[in-house]
């Protein structure tokens, strides 16, 4: 995948359980489990900035780009 999900990293520097961001949020637990494992087809702008004020971060600290791994869908 091209799209590294760093979620796991950034609650892990706030000190911060998947549970208790889940709840902070508004979310299933499973709905952001999904997410932080890259298991999730998109993510609404709602939820990625409430992800992004209850961790205090921006959403490049959250996702990354990496080149040259094209998604299976994108392939010719």
């Amino acid at each position: 995948m091209a799209i590294i999900i760093r979620l796991d990293v950034v609650l892990a520097e706030r000190k911060m359980r998947s549970r208790e961001l889940a709840a902070k949020i508004g979310i299933s637990e499973v709905n952001l489990s999904m997410f932080k494992t890259g298991r999730v087809k998109g993510l609404r702008f709602e939820t990625l900035e409430k992800i992004c004020a209850a961790l205090e971060c921006q959403p490049g600290d959250l996702i990354a780009y990496v080149p040259g791994d094209p998604a299976p869908e994108l392939e010719t």
